[in-house]
């Protein structure tokens, strides 16, 4: 690792830190040179904008997001054990990690940025398209983003904790029959029981 690497590394490291201790508004190039142990002017180097910051923080949690699903599936080979364990760490992540999980989709901030991260989260819809795959047949794309959006909403009604202001209902019975309304199984082979 060069030092211009070691040193945009430890920004981000700040970075992400500052956020999910106290919030985006505290993401500031300021604030991340301070936490970084760095001259204010030292994030300019690496960092053209704010937002290129907020990018690359946004970035690690993609990063983040997928290894902790991948970690979750792991060897199991059953098709929808997969699709529900990959749908159930996309909800914890949420929850463990709210403030990283609320960026990572903030567009508005992030369309600014030029860092293009469709080149790190196409890559996380592809792996949960081809787990979805063996459930949904030549329709996994739909399906792929149909249980994606269903996730997505329950996990970000989870991170605030908005889900249970409004309802009892636990987010594993939620995603259960997600799963099952946009699939149709719950049997491990993807074929229904009619």
């Amino acid at each position: 690792m060069t030092a211009q690497d070691s040193s945009s590394s430890r920004l981000i490291d700040a970075a992400v830190n500052l956020l999910e201790s106290d919030g985006l508004s505290r993401v500031t190039v300021r604030n991340v040179a301070r936490a970084a142990g760095m001259s204010h002017g030292a994030p300019r180097r690496y960092f053209p904008t704010l937002h290129s910051i907020h990018a690359e923080v946004a970035r690690r949690g993609f990063v983040d997001m997928r290894d902790r699903i991948e970690a979750t599936v792991g060897g199991d080979v059953r098709p929808r054990s997969r699709v529900r364990a990959a749908a159930l760490e996309y909800v914890r992540f949420a929850v463990d990690r709210p403030e990283m999980f609320a960026l990572m989709f903030r567009h508005d901030v992030l369309e600014s940025s030029g860092a293009h991260l469709r080149g790190t989260s196409l890559p996380l819809f592809a792996f949960v398209t081809a787990l979805i795959r063996p459930l949904a047949g030549h329709d996994s794309d739909v399906r792929a983003v149909q249980i994606w959006t269903a996730v997505h909403g329950i996990a970000a009604l989870s991170s605030t904790a908005a889900l249970g202001a409004i309802t009892d209902v636990d987010p594993t019975d939620l995603v259960d029959a997600a799963i099952f309304s946009i699939v149709g199984t719950d049997r491990e082979d993807g074929r229904s029981d009619d």
